[in-house]
């Protein structure tokens, strides 16, 4: 498991198992949020399985998943309350990690966050948002 951390409450990574969680556990996640829809690729876990796992280990699980199609106001708007409720860190993930890190930048501008720190923060985690950027300005307003 490859955890980048983006900042003190999000950290992102790729695709994650149901065996997985008891480790993200010990390192005091407290919410896991599952970016990838589920059949995307062959051999992946179920994100039942690995809502179960969380359910057993005490840790809230979320999925918004984010299809070629792209985001929308509504995915948003899920991460953005997510990032308010979580009462401890969130550890989202995909295949890559990048869907997750661009819809937490995505999310964050949408309530105030300004881009330059988002697109900072993002390039510190090893992602490039520079395609997400005019988003992330229309978004901030």
């Amino acid at each position: 498991m490859h955890i980048r951390r983006i900042d003190d409450r999000i950290s992102v990574s790729p695709q994650i198992t149901a065996d997985d969680v008891a480790t993200l556990k010990a390192r005091g996640f407290t919410t896991i949020v599952n970016n990838r829809p589920d059949g995307e690729e062959a051999g992946q876990p179920a994100g039942d399985a690995i809502a179960e796992a969380a359910a057993a280990a005490g840790i809230a699980y979320h999925a918004i998943p984010i299809t070629h199609a792209g985001f929308s106001h509504p995915q948003l708007d899920a991460m953005a309350g997510i990032l308010a409720d979580s009462d401890g860190p969130i550890l989202a993930y995909c295949r890559s990690g990048t869907r997750s890190c661009n819809l937490w930048a995505l999310a964050s501008a949408k309530t105030g966050g300004d881009p330059d720190t988002l697109v900072a923060a993002g390039g510190a985690a090893g992602y490039d948002l520079s395609a997400i950027r005019p988003m992330l300005d229309a978004l901030k307003g």
